[in-house]
């Protein structure tokens, strides 16, 4: 895999994540109040959870991406989870000591 990094100010170099990106922005930060971290995963994921069962992408020809998903029939299998968050400091992993 190779990473690719849009240039900076140019937000024609990734239309799409443009796009999310600023809809996220308008439509779950800018309205709520995070009052802590648990909150804030809590509306993100309620968001996302609108945003993937309940509301229609044009793109989709008006499904939800549940829906599409459905209808697209199984595919390769899922990526596992990421593993747990873990603390990890800095000069540990730069020193290779614990």
């Amino acid at each position: 895999m190779k990473l690719d990094f849009s240039r900076p100010d140019k937000p024609t170099d990734n239309a799409t994540i443009e796009s999310l990106n600023a809809r996220f922005r308008s439509e779950c930060l800018n309205m709520h109040w995070f009052l802590s971290l648990a909150d804030a995963r809590e509306k993100i994921a309620a968001w996302r959870g609108d945003c993937n069962t309940i509301r229609p992408h044009s793109s989709l020809n008006n499904l939800t991406p549940e829906q599409f998903a459905t209808r697209c029939g199984p595919t390769a299998p899922a990526a596992p989870p990421p593993p747990a968050h873990t603390e990890v400091s800095c000069l540990s992993t730069l020193s290779g000591y614990t």
